[in-house]
């Protein structure tokens, strides 16, 4: 494989792409970005490998600049090449920041500082400057920052218990009635859950293997920029649930969810907990 060739095609693609559609370009930039990385490291050996080989980096940039322009020099190729090393091991919410901001983290050491920044950057809207001062005041270590991201966001994207009120408590309570209510009654069923819901669909259609199945409601929370699938049950939890609403969430990773999102939560909303 010509590896300059590919990463060249690469940049040319999303350089075409951004002057069509510059509403999304930021999405288009780290989608390129992270497949150049990929080649990079991929044309290097490996990670173990690519961490000290700039040699190919240098030659690369000075062949893009010459071609392409500015944009690609050696800093910008060795960024490429870490956001590829690091995506697997922090927050999907990496994503959401733009180029400059990735610059300014990903090359930290501890992932759970990078989380932090991350967080930071999305729930504050910090310029780069402002993430800089943080970084350099060593924010992250003065405030002891301990808390697991993924636990706080599932404890806090979703209320419990949910109150779900039907216009007709003399109908018999069954999962169709109940998704029923919930479809007549959206804004408020949303507005119960959290802040930051958005409805997708319901009875969503999926296949898995060879047979099909439905998702209950699929839902999108912009304050956490993740997919949510929810399943009702009217009877008390039980542990087979948790098998049914995995294989989902994994689907929705693998066919809906892209690059940039974080990963899908599984809600099951049940008649009574079983603890």
């Amino acid at each position: 494989m010509n590896y300059y060739n590919e990463i060249k095609e690469t940049l040319v693609k999303n350089e075409i792409y951004k002057n069509v559609k510059d509403y999304s370009k930021n999405k288009s930039d780290l989608n390129a970005y992270y497949e150049v990385g990929r080649l990079i490291v991929e044309a290097q050996g490996g990670v173990k490998r690519a961490k000290y080989g700039n040699k190919l980096i240098k030659e690369y940039s000075e062949k893009l600049t010459k071609e392409l322009g500015k944009g690609y020099n050696v800093t910008s190729l060795k960024g490429m090449r870490q956001l590829f090393i690091k995506s697997p091991t922090v927050s999907d919410q990496l994503y959401f920041l733009n180029w400059s901001q990735i610059l300014e983290i990903v090359y930290l050491e501890d992932n759970r500082k990078i989380n932090y920044y991350i967080s930071q950057c999305i729930n504050f809207n910090l310029s780069v400057r402002e993430l800089r001062e943080r970084i350099k005041s060593k924010e992250y270590e003065r405030i002891g920052y301990k808390e697991d991201l993924e636990e706080s966001k599932i404890n806090t994207l979703i209320k419990n218990p949910i109150i779900i009120k039907t216009n007709n408590p003399h109908v018999k309570l069954s999962e169709y009635a109940l998704h029923q209510t919930i479809l007549e009654n959206m804004d408020d069923f949303l507005k119960e859950l959290g802040i930051g819901f958005a409805y997708i669909g319901n009875e969503v259609k999926i296949k898995i293997g060879d047979n099909y199945h439905y998702i209950d409601f699929l839902l999108y929370n912009y304050k956490f920029n993740c997919f949510v699938v929810i399943e009702l049950k009217i009877t008390e939890f039980k542990a087979e649930y948790i098998g049914q609403i995995t294989k989902y969430i994994n689907y929705v990773d693998k066919n809906i969810k892209e690059v940039f999102n974080d990963k899908t939560v599984g809600v099951v909303i049940c008649k009574k907990e079983n603890k």
